[in-house]
C-alpha cells in the first residue's frame, strides 16, 4: 500500500505559498490508517521507551491508538492554557507564526524515556519545543516519529543535527 497515495494536498492553505498536506483523507480509509498504525509500530520496535507523548492535534490521532496497541501511557502535549494542572510551558517559532505548548508537571518522570509523536514534521519548531518540554520534566527523548517529513524544510535534519533520533513514514517536499 502507498501512504501517499491517501495524503490530500492543498495549495494555499492556510496561507498563500503553503502547500497542505492533508491526513485526514488517510485516516478516513479504515485500511490506510490501520497500514499507518502498524508502521508506526514497526518502526518503533528498536527503541526503548516507557512512555509516549504527542503533540495536539493530530499527533494524538496516531499516538492515542499506538499506546492503547503497545499497552503504553500516553502524555498530552498541548496548546497553551489547555490543560488545568501545573505544568511545563515552552513558547517556539512555527513556519507561520508562533505558538506554545504544554505538559503536565507531573506527567514523566526522571529519567524516563518517551517517544514523540507528531503527523508531520516541517520547520521542527514544534518538534524542538515538545523535547524541549519532556526534558525540562526530568525525561529523556529516546526518539521523534512522523507520518510525513517535509524534507527540504530542514526540520528533521535540525532534530538529528541537534543529537535525536527520527523516524518517518512518507516524504514529501514543503512547497
Amino acid at each position: 500500500m502507498e501512504l501517499k497515495d491517501y495524503i490530500r494536498s492543498i495549495p494555499d492553505y492556510p496561507k498563500k505559498g503553503i502547500l497542505f498536506r492533508d491526513i485526514t483523507t488517510l485516516i478516513k480509509n479504515e485500511k490506510a490508517f490501520s497500514e499507518t498504525i502498524n508502521l508506526m509500530i514497526d518502526k518503533l520496535k528498536k527503541y526503548e521507551f516507557e512512555k509516549i507523548t504527542a503533540i495536539e492535534s493530530r499527533g494524538f490521532i496516531f499516538a492515542s491508538a499506538i499506546s492503547y496497541i503497545l499497552k503504553k501511557p500516553f502524555i498530552l502535549l498541548r496548546k497553551k492554557n489547555k490543560l488545568p494542572a501545573e505544568r511545563f510551558s515552552v513558547d517556539f517559532e512555527l513556519e507561520y507564526g508562533t505558538a506554545t505548548i504544554e505538559m503536565h508537571k507531573d506527567s514523566i518522570n526522571k529519567n524516563e524515556k518517551v517517544v514523540i509523536i507528531d503527523d508531520l514534521i516541517a520547520t521542527g519548531g514544534t518538534a524542538e519545543a515538545a523535547a524541549k518540554i519532556i526534558e525540562m520534566s526530568g525525561g529523556k527523548v529516546s526518539n521523534f516519529l512522523f507520518v510525513i517529513n517535509l524534507f527540504d524544510l530542514g526540520g528533521n535534519k535540525n532534530l538529528i543535527k541537534k543529537g535525536y533520533k527520527t523516524e518517518s513514514l512518507i516524504e514529501f517536499p514543503g512547497h
